[in-house]
């Protein structure tokens, strides 16, 4: 006769509970950043890289105000952004984390059983595998470390202070605006044209490294990208000129 499946798994087994609450775990820690990238240097790029397009745009439309308050403004928009965007995915692990907790208290031969199963699926057997489950059980906190890592898929490690990532979105703009003015002012509009492909390409190229993708696609891609925008905005400006 086949074991009795408890209720806390819902019908599934050990293994198969696992096997969906990993996937609970992957949805927790993703990255809701949009086009922001994980990390603050990451943040900082992506800003920067941003922020040469912005300024771009601005340069394609001809608005003869300063551009100053704009990306100041534009600073504080993608700082606080990326700083409430951090929190929302702590409050999901931290979510996670009392869930988890409740279920050690409330349910926990369940999750020994699902504590063995990750083992065995990680080639304990026997012995070693009853010994290796009584000592990751005797200790609550322990216990729960191991059930957010191994059946979550979370790295604790890995979530960023949302503050920090927010300083880092917050300097990119400032950093990308003072190098484009600095390049306008030595070599004019021309110049900064230039530099902002170059922060566009530079920006790609670093966070592909960082993700260890290939830098050249993520260049190129971005780099078309950008110049289909900007196309877009001049030729659409243009339109509205004749149209009006």
């Amino acid at each position: 006769m086949k074991d009795q499946i408890p209720l806390h798994f819902k019908g599934k087994q050990a293994l198969e509970h696992v096997i969906e609450a990993r996937q609970k775990g992957r949805v927790a820690s993703a990255e809701v950043h949009g086009a922001e990238l994980p990390g603050h240097f990451g943040a900082a790029a992506d800003a920067a890289k941003e922020t040469a397009i912005l300024i771009v745009f601005w340069m394609v439309l001809g608005i003869q105000t300063t551009v100053i308050p704009f990306v100041l403004a534009y600073a504080v928009w993608k700082g606080g952004r990326s700083a409430l965007l951090g929190w929302a995915r702590l409050e999901r692990l931290h979510r996670l984390i009392e869930e988890e907790r409740w279920e050690i208290e409330h349910h926990r031969p369940q999750e020994k059983e699902e504590l063995k199963a990750l083992y065995k699926a990680k080639g304990f057997s026997g012995k070693l595998l009853d010994d290796c489950i009584e000592v990751l059980m005797a200790d609550d906190n322990r216990l729960l470390q191991v059930m957010l890592e191994e059946e979550l898929g979370l790295n604790l490690e890995s979530f960023e202070h949302p503050l920090k990532q927010a300083v880092g979105a917050f300097t990119g703009v400032i950093v990308g605006a003072l190098i484009l003015w600095s390049m306008a002012w030595m070599g004019g509009n021309t110049a900064m044209f230039i530099t902002s492909i170059a922060i566009v390409a530079i920006a790609a190229g670093i966070t592909a490294a960082l993700e260890k993708n290939k830098p050249l696609p993520s260049i190129v891609w971005n780099l078309a990208t950008a110049g289909f925008s900007v196309a877009v905005i001049y030729y659409v400006a243009k339109l509205f000129a004749l149209t009006t």
